[in-house]
């Protein structure tokens, strides 16, 4: 499989510091946002991306996935405190097929971009979209419910982690991406889209969707990771370096 990724992660205009995370390791790529103030918050998404910032074991599973989130959880809660949610992809094989191996604690999200539309796989762990599953708030509104950034799960609390986990097989021209609440809290999933669909490399959508966000208002941290599956065959083949841009 040929892949190229994109990552980018900024403060925003109203924050004093950037308390989100990356995580750009093939065939990991994951997404943290820090919570507790300046201090807890960065110590909380850092911990949870130092936890996968080291190479990982040959084939990404849920088992390794949920271990390395228990191990992140003892590191917030033995260190400044705070939490962070989470989200990422791994790519997996699965029954002898690969598949993106899709993993949420939180309100950060996984979305997918093909010719046929944009599917967003994630669920947010929040108390707007317990609303909306229940039928008492609408999508729309929920987008401006006072209650939006209240989540549910998070990493870093008396209990253990629990992640969702999701299997999606993966299709050539595949566009993913990870991102914070920061870039959705200012773009509107027909946004994202559009700018997910232009024939552009990775590095770039990743850059056009954070200055988006950044016009928009850029209330909060955002960061995002894109990875573009070209060809598919036996092996991946990474086209840039790994990196891990870390909060600060």
């Amino acid at each position: 499989m040929q892949i190229d990724w994109g990552m980018r992660t900024d403060r925003g205009r109203v924050r004093e510091s950037n308390e989100d995370a990356g995580v750009a390791r093939p065939p990991l790529f994951v997404v943290a946002d820090g919570m507790g103030g300046h201090a807890a918050g960065e110590t909380a998404s850092a911990a949870v991306a130092g936890r996968f910032g080291d190479p990982g074991p040959d084939a990404v599973t849920p088992e390794w996935i949920t271990d390395r989130l228990v191990r992140a959880n003892h590191d917030i809660r033995s260190g400044a405190g705070g939490g962070s949610t989470v989200t990422g992809a791994a790519i997996a094989e699965r029954d002898g097929d690969i598949h993106w191996l899709v993993f949420n604690i939180g309100d950060s999200r996984a979305y997918l971009s093909r010719a046929t539309g944009l599917r967003r796989i994630t669920v947010d762990h929040s108390m707007v979209q317990e609303m909306v599953d229940a039928g008492t708030l609408s999508e729309q509104d929920a987008r401006s419910h006072p209650g939006r950034h209240i989540i549910t799960r998070a990493v870093g609390t008396a209990a253990e982690p629990r992640p969702d986990f999701w299997w999606v097989p993966v299709q050539p021209a595949d566009r993913l991406l990870l991102c914070s609440d920061g870039l959705t809290g200012e773009l509107d999933d027909a946004t994202i889209a559009e700018i997910l669909r232009r024939p552009q490399p990775a590095q770039d959508i990743a850059d056009q969707l954070t200055e988006a966000a950044l016009a928009a208002g850029g209330r909060d941290n955002i960061t995002c990771v894109v990875v573009d599956v070209g060809r598919t065959d036996d092996r991946v083949t990474v086209e840039r370096d790994p990196q891990v841009g870390e909060s600060g």
